[in-house]
């Protein structure tokens, strides 16, 4: 007797499973089939942007190729290109971009770039703080040490990354406006700190001396 109603329950598991087939079946085969779509979707774009970026890898390798060849006004096209495509190298593409014009003597072209750069708010803040430590740099012999001190001081903060050479650059303009025992306290406090870049403890105690004779 058991075997019979363990019959008549499959049966109408089976009869049941049917009816719900009936009428959600074609749900389910649409969702596998959306599922299939989406994930091969998926698949196709990380294959174009790893396709994209081996192209742009390329480029960029090239871009240096002609700078090394003595071919540094195409290079910065090449550089210029990658930056307005966007992509995994375009922040590269412009940092070089900038460092190049300015090599080639168009400062204000490399300010340029170096500005829009450090107010790009998606830009990690790190990024953007660079990008205001080179327009300074490019901007110095012409900027009023004031200004320039006042743009700097946000980075000179304890926990900034690029604290010693913000407080290096301040220290110059500081002289620069005729701030001579300014510019020495900041050069005395460079060259005893620890945490200061060798390089820039060395030309802090160069700096000093000097001021100091």
């Amino acid at each position: 007797m058991s075997d019979i109603f363990r019959e008549i329950e499959e049966e109408l598991r089976r009869d049941n499973l049917r009816k719900l087939w009936s009428r959600y079946g074609r749900y389910v085969i649409a969702a596998a089939v959306l599922v299939l779509v989406v994930a091969g979707a998926i698949v196709a774009w990380r294959d174009h942007q790893l396709s994209e970026r081996r192209a742009q890898s390329t480029r960029y390798a090239s871009a240096f190729a002609l700078a090394r060849d003595g071919k540094e006004t195409d290079a910065v096209k090449v550089f210029e290109a990658i930056a307005k495509e966007g992509g995994g190298y375009a922040l590269l593409a412009s940092f070089e971009e900038a460092a190049w014009l300015a090599k080639l003597g168009d400062r204000k072209a490399a300010i340029v770039i170096y500005d829009r750069l450090a107010a790009a708010s998606e830009l990690d803040p790190s990024f953007r703080d660079l990008a205001v430590l080179l327009s300074v740099m490019q901007g110095m012999p012409e900027s009023d040490p004031r200004q320039t001190i006042a743009r700097l001081a946000p980075l000179t903060a304890s926990d900034n990354s690029w604290r010693s050479t913000a407080l290096e650059l301040t220290a110059l303009a500081r002289f620069n406006s005729g701030d001579k025992s300014g510019a020495l306290d900041l050069y005395k406090s460079l060259s005893d700190d620890p945490t200061a870049p060798a390089g820039v403890r060395a030309r802090a105690a160069e700096m000093a001396a000097a001021l100091a004779s």
